[in-house]
């Protein structure tokens, strides 16, 4: 896990999409230990580094990539974790840092992992309310300081206490009020459920009620077991999937098209989530899949082997197979995933480099070329992101009206819900979605 942080740091503000994985061998607690670690070091980097520079000597940023990678599993471990006592997590720390980083870097995480366990005061179950001397926590709750070091500037505690960049809460408080931010900002905090989406269950086949719970949107569930419970519980039914109930709006909101789709092309199709749901609202059309990343690929070849429906090929191939006749394009472009910062934490840091510019001439580039493949004068384009910015949005449904003579429909926008302190069924993501017809 450390050497997995390590090429974290190496490559910061550009985490790895992949999550961790833990190594072959490892047993269930360690694994789950392992996970834990990583997953909060990802999601509350910028907290982290917050406090790790208020004890130490120089920023974390100039530090060797393993050094980094030892001080943020330790500072995870002792504000974030109640698994491992402080002592334990900063002896696992600098015994790494003596042997992957340097001579001496044992005796440094030392000394700062310490200042930072005497700053750990007691965790409540009161929600974080400002206080320069507390941190939220993920899943609820806050966490007690022994000395207010967070910012006194308003904007900058909420990004230290939250993990957001600076950038990211400036661009929202431009067009929101202080309190749309910092529901924003504490809604990536939550313990995303995993919810299923039930629409299309076979009512002669009863779902297992021990392993699901209602959520707020009627067609979907929340899964309450473990992942081999999850595993099984899939394999044993295609009919339900596992899927947020805010990405489902995008496909409900054009089910009740006639005519009917025909062909349906998917050329963002990631790992299949929409596709699949595709096919289960329209059962009688041929949807053509595809991704440019060769992994994800692959996932949809092994997913949808055998389904005679659904034909998966290179993205190179679909203007051959479906020039000119495609009832509907579903485009679920690539975009900055700030409607799902609580399921990518690793978004949140991307944005502060990424241009939303180039973002969006590449939406752009995929929405033209997706023209290519309509049927004339019939065929549709569902444009859908899972982001809540303007300029990937609506600033697209102005171009693609003013500037590519479609008419705009249906138009879906879902903003993110859910505080840490709610309960799953209170949770979705922030999801956008439009239906673009030739004018």
């Amino acid at each position: 896990m450390l050497a997995w942080l390590s090429r974290q740091a190496a490559k910061w503000p550009e985490l790895e999409l992949r999550p961790f994985e833990s190594p072959a061998g490892l047993d269930g607690r360690d694994a789950a230990l392992a996970h834990a670690i990583a997953d909060a070091v990802v999601r509350r980097w910028l907290t982290l580094e917050f406090l790790i520079n208020a004890r130490a000597s120089r920023p974390l940023e100039g530090m060797q990539p393993g050094l980094q990678a030892a001080l943020l599993a330790g500072a995870a471990q002792i504000f974030l974790l109640d698994r491992v006592p402080a002592y334990a997590a900063i002896d696992h720390a600098v015994e790494y840092a003596k042997r992957h980083v340097r001579a001496g870097a044992g005796d440094l995480t030392n000394a700062v992992l310490r200042r930072l366990a005497e700053l750990k005061g007691e965790r409540s179950g009161e929600p974080w309310r400002g206080e320069p001397d507390r941190l939220p926590m993920d899943g609820g709750g806050s966490l007690s300081l022994r000395q207010a070091v967070l910012p006194d500037d308003a904007l900058a505690r909420l990004g230290v206490a939250t993990s957001h960049p600076r950038e990211i809460l400036e661009a929202w408080s431009q067009r929101m009020d202080g309190q749309a931010v910092r529901d924003l900002a504490m809604h990536s905090l939550c313990a995303a459920p995993t919810v299923l989406n039930v629409a299309h269950a076979d009512p002669s086949q009863p779902l297992p009620d021990d392993l699901l719970t209602p959520h707020g949107t009627p067609h979907c569930r929340v899964f309450r077991g473990g992942r081999e419970a999850l595993l099984a519980l899939l394999a044993a039914r295609p009919d339900v999937w596992v899927q947020d109930a805010a990405s489902t709006l995008a496909v409900l909101s054009v089910a009740n098209l006639r005519p009917a789709p025909r062909l349906i092309v998917d050329p963002c199709a990631g790992q299949g989530t929409k596709t699949r749901q595709l096919a289960a609202v329209f059962p009688e059309a041929t949807i053509v899949a595809t991704d440019v990343e060769p992994r994800r690929l692959g996932i949809l070849r092994e997913t949808f082997a055998g389904n005679d429906r659904v034909e998966v090929m290179p993205h190179t191939e679909i203007e051959a197979r479906c020039a000119r006749e495609a009832d509907l394009v579903l485009l679920d472009v690539p975009c900055t995933n700030t409607g799902v910062l609580a399921r990518r934490p690793e978004a949140k840091y991307r944005y502060a480099v990424r241009s939303l510019g180039d973002l969006a001439r590449l939406q752009r580039k995929i929405f033209d070329q997706a023209v290519s493949l309509l049927r004339p004068m019939s065929g549709a384009i569902l444009y859908s992101t899972c982001s809540i910015e303007p300029r990937e949005n609506e600033q697209q449904v102005e171009w693609a009206t003013t500037q590519r003579g479609m008419r705009a429909g249906r138009l879906e926008q879902t903003p993110p819900a859910g505080a840490p302190e709610d309960g799953p069924e209170r949770y979705h993501d922030g999801a956008f979605s439009v239906l673009l017809t030739p004018g």
